[in-house]
């Protein structure tokens, strides 16, 4: 039952990443948001592929993981997510030449921090510093998507404000447990939290697009109506 919910978990995600991601590309020409959301669902793909092929930690798949989480844990969903819903908040458009430094300090990021997961955060300062960095750079972009919420409460997209705020703290909740306080009834390959991790990362990228679209529409609406922009700013 825990594996065939960890399947689903991680399917739920996968799909998540490329269709939103894709949604993100086509209709709003996104490419920070759209182009993150499909790095998390080949991530989704890669571990999906490895726990099908034995879960093997000498396998190439293994490493490829492990690069995938470090690019989303350090820049993907991080500064990379507060840059691409700055086009709805400020409306920010990076240049191309932003885009790809952006994505190349990513994988930079992720092919240096990689080499720390699963060290002993006891003995080694280094692997214990990377795991509070992960989590550091969690709450700072949780502060932008709470100031994201507000945006979308003021704008009177209610219901996506309260599952964007949900979301969120389940998300922070997976980021601050993942290294720190590991789950004393899961199982030595940490079905449990993995299963959780990747529904709530899928979630997430359901969630945010959905709340993205509201404020791009309603940014829409006041631009197609210049008096009622005036009035709300009054």
């Amino acid at each position: 039952m825990k594996e065939a919910l960890f399947l689903l978990a991680d399917l739920w995600m996968i799909f998540a990443g490329y269709f939103y991601g894709w949604k993100f590309i086509r209709r709003y020409g996104n490419y920070l948001l759209g182009l993150e959301w499909m790095v998390v669902a080949t991530s989704g793909s890669n571990f999906l592929l490895w726990s099908l092929l034995g879960a093997k930690s000498d396998s190439v798949l293994y490493d490829v993981a492990y690069f995938f989480d470090a690019f989303s844990r350090s820049v993907g969903i991080t500064l990379i997510l507060i840059m691409g819903l700055m086009k709805v908040t400020h409306r920010y458009k990076p240049s191309l030449g932003v885009d790809v430094a952006v994505f190349a300090v990513a994988v930079v990021a992720g092919l240096f921090l990689r080499h720390f997961h699963g060290a002993d955060l006891h003995a080694d300062r280094a692997a214990f510093s990377v795991a509070v960095f992960y989590v550091v750079v969690n709450l700072l972009t949780a502060v932008f998507l709470g100031y994201f919420v507000k945006r979308l409460w003021d704008a009177g997209a209610r219901w996506q404000a309260i599952w964007t705020g949900l979301v969120t703290a389940a998300g922070t909740t997976i980021a601050i447990t993942y290294d720190f306080f590991p789950l004393s009834f899961d199982d030595a390959n940490r079905t449990i939290f993995y299963t959780a991790a990747l529904a709530t990362w899928g979630t997430q990228g359901f969630v945010y697009f959905r709340a993205y679209r509201a404020l791009h529409d309603h940014n829409a609406a006041l631009d197609a109506n210049p008096a009622r922009a005036t009035e709300t700013l009054a």
